[in-house]
C-alpha cells in the first residue's frame, strides 16, 4: 500500500495522486494546472496504459481536466464519480478539449504568419474527451463500493460544487488494513442551493485540501440579495446593462439563485421585469445538470422552495442564449439588462463582447463575483485600468466597476479545522495538500502545534508506505525554469508602456516646463525605437 503524490502539492492547481494497492494502479484526481506554476510535478510512476482506476474528487478542471490525455496515451480503465459529477464532466471535459484545439489552431496560425514551420498540436482533441467520457462510472452519494478485491470505496458529499465528494478508500492487503480518504475541494457552509460538507468518522490517513488554510471568511453572512437589489437599482435608473462575468458551473448557478429571489419579491422597485440573460453554452447546459440533480444535491433552503412547486433557478424574463446569433443580438436590445457570460475572469468567451459593448458605457456596472487571478483580463479591470484592448480596438472603461465581495466555494481555515476535527479518532497522519506553498506549511504547523495531529506537507514525488506509516522518499521542491522567450520580453515592454501612460496622467497640472521636458524625452525614445 503505497501512496505517491504527484499534482497540487504546496501549489493550488493539478491535483493528482497515485495509489498502489492490492496489486492495482489508482489515480485520485488527474487535474490541469492553470495560471502560474511554481514547482515541477513528478510524472506518474508507471506508464498510462496500466492504470486500472481513476476516483475523481468533483468536475472542476484542475481536478479532471488532464483525463482525456490519459485516454490519448492508452488509459482504457474505469473513472468512479458522482452522479452529478459525471454530467458536469461530460461537458466539461468536451468543452475544455474544444478550447485545446483551439488554442493550437490559433497559435498554428500565428507560427505561419511569422514563416516559421511548426505546428502546435491540441494536449488532446474531441475524441480523447469522448473517450475518456465512455470510461466514466457514475457513483451514488453514501454508497460502498466494491472495487476489486481487497478495495472498497465511497464517495461523500463534500459541498463545494454539485456531485464534489470527498472520497474513502478501505484497503486489505496481506491481512492488513488501513482506510485513507482524501476530502477534495472542502466547501464552504450556508453557500446557496448545495449541501453544506459533511464530516467522515475514521481514517488511518487523510489527504486535505489547504486552500484557505491561512484565511478565516467574514464572521458577518453578506447579504448578497440586498448588495445585489442595490447594484441593478442603481444602474437600471441610469437606463445602463449590469454584466456580471461568471463561471459557467457553479457560480452562474448561484446568482441565478439570487436573481429569481430578487424579482420574484421584485426588489427592483424602478424596474421589477428586467430581463436576465445567460450567455454561455456550457453554463446553459450546466445549469440543465444543476435541474435534473436537485433531489440529489441541493440544500434545506432550496429544496423548501422546490417542494413549493419553485425551480430556484428558472424565472420568467430569463433567457437562455446559445448561438453566436442570440448572443450577438443581446446588445443590440437598449432595454436595461442583466448578463451572465463566462469566462469568469474575461481571457476567453463571450463575456469579451459584452465587455466591448458596455465597458465605454458610464450608466452601465461591470459585476465581479468570483476571483480574479494576477495577469488575467478580469484582474486588470477590478485593479482600476483606464482602458483595455478588446478584438483590436482600445476601449475606454467608463463604466461602474464593481465587486460582489465574499462569495467563495471553499471552506476557510476554520471550516478545513472543523472538518478535520470531525474524525472521531485522530489520523495516524494529515497529508496536507492543495495549497500554495506557504500556505501548506503554515496550516501544517496549525494542525501539528495547536491541534495535535501527525501532519506532513509533501512535495511532488514523495512516496509514503501506509502499511508502516513511513516516508520512502522524501522529494526536494523542483523549481519552474522561467524561459526568456520574445513575446514573455515583448509583454514586459507592453507592460512598461502601461506603467508610462499612467505616468504621464499622474502628472496633469505640472509646470509647464517639466511637462516640456517630459515630452521630449518621450519623443527622443519614440525617435530612437520606431520601426517606420
Amino acid at each position: 500500500m503505497k501512496l505517491t503524490f504527484i499534482g497540487a502539492d504546496h501549489e493550488v492547481t493539478g491535483s493528482c495522486h497515485y495509489l498502489e494497492a492490492c496489486g492495482k494502479h489508482i489515480l485520485i484526481d488527474y487535474g490541469m494546472e492553470q495560471g502560474v506554476k511554481v514547482y515541477e510535478n513528478a510524472p506518474l510512476p508507471i506508464e498510462e496504459c496500466l492504470i486500472d482506476y481513476v476516483l475523481l474528487t468533483h468536475a472542476h478542471i484542475d481536478h479532471s481536466g488532464m483525463l482525456p490525455l490519459l485516454y490519448a496515451r492508452g488509459f482504457r480503465g474505469r473513472v468512479l464519480m458522482t452522479d452529478a459529477s459525471a454530467d458536469l464532466c461530460s461537458i466539461m471535459l468536451r468543452d475544455c478539449a474544444h478550447i485545446q484545439m483551439q488554442e493550437a489552431e490559433w497559435k498554428s496560425r500565428k507560427a505561419k504568419r511569422h514563416a516559421k514551420l511548426e505546428v502546435e498540436e491540441p494536449v488532446y482533441t474531441m475524441e480523447d474527451a469522448d473517450g475518456i467520457i465512455g470510461c466514466i462510472v457514475p457513483c451514488h452519494y453514501d454508497t460502498v463500493i466494491h472495487l476489486c478485491e481487497g478495495i472498497q470505496l465511497r464517495f461523500t458529499d463534500i459541498g463545494h460544487l454539485l456531485g464534489s465528494s470527498s472520497i474513502e478508500i478501505w484497503l486489505e492487503e496481506g491481512g492488513q488494513q488501513r482506510k485513507i480518504v482524501f476530502s477534495g475541494d472542502i466547501g464552504n457552509k450556508n453557500q446557496p442551493l448545495i449541501k453544506d460538507p459533511k464530516v467522515t468518522e475514521e481514517a488511518d490517513y487523510v489527504v486535505m485540501e489547504s486552500t484557505y488554510g491561512n484565511r478565516v471568511h467574514s464572521l458577518d453572512k453578506p447579504d448578497y440579495v440586498m448588495e445585489l437589489t442595490r447594484i441593478l437599482s442603481e444602474t437600471f435608473a441610469k437606463g445602463g446593462n449590469v454584466v456580471i462575468p461568471s463561471f459557467a458551473v457553479g457560480r452562474t448557478q448561484e446568482m441565478l439563485y439570487f436573481l429569481r429571489k430578487i424579482k420574484a419579491d421584485r426588489l427592483v422597485e424602478n424596474y421589477p421585469d428586467f430581463p436576465v440573460y445567460v450567455d454561455s453554452p456550457l453554463a446553459v447546459e450546466a445549469t440543465g445538470i444543476f435541474n435534473k440533480n436537485i433531489y440529489t444535491c441541493f440544500d434545506e433552503e432550496a429544496m423548501a422552495l422546490v417542494n413549493q412547486g419553485i425551480n430556484p433557478i428558472q424565472f420568467p424574463g430569463l433567457h437562455l442564449s446559445i448561438t453566436s446569433e442570440e448572443s450577438k443580438m443581446i446588445n443590440f436590445d437598449e432595454t436595461p439588462k442583466v448578463i451572465l457570460s463566462a469566462s469568469g475572469m474575461c481571457d476567453a468567451g463571450r463575456v469579451r463582447h459584452h465587455l466591448k459593448h458596455n465597458l465605454w458605457r458610464p450608466e452601465c456596472t461591470i459585476l465581479f463575483v468570483g476571483y480574479q487571478a494576477v495577469g488575467t483580463l478580469g484582474r486588470v479591470i477590478v485593479d482600476g485600468t483606464e482602458e483595455v484592448r478588446l478584438f483590436g480596438e482600445t476601449i475606454t472603461v467608463r463604466a461602474r466597476i464593481a465587486k460582489l465581495a465574499g462569495m467563495s466555494g471553499h471552506a476557510d481555515k476554520n471550516g478545513l479545522l472543523e472538518w478535520i476535527g470531525g474524525f472521531i479518532q485522530k489520523p495516524k497522519r494529515v497529508f496536507v495538500v492543495h495549497g500554495e506553498d506557504s500556505i501548506c506549511e503554515e496550516f501544517r504547523e496549525c494542525l501539528e502545534k495547536e491541534h495535535g495531529y501527525t501532519a506532513s506537507a509533501p512535495y511532488s514525488g514523495t512516496r509514503y508506505d501506509l502499511l508502516t506509516n513511513t516516508c520512502e522518499y522524501a522529494a526536494k521542491p523542483v523549481p519552474v525554469k522561467k524561459k526568456t522567450r520574445a513575446g514573455d520580453i515583448f509583454e514586459r515592454l507592453l507592460a512598461a508602456g502601461q506603467r508610462l501612460l499612467g505616468v504621464i496622467r499622474r502628472n496633469e497640472g505640472g509646470t509647464n516646463k517639466d511637462l516640456t521636458k517630459f515630452t521630449d524625452q518621450i519623443n527622443s525614445l519614440c525617435d530612437k525605437w520606431d520601426r517606420d
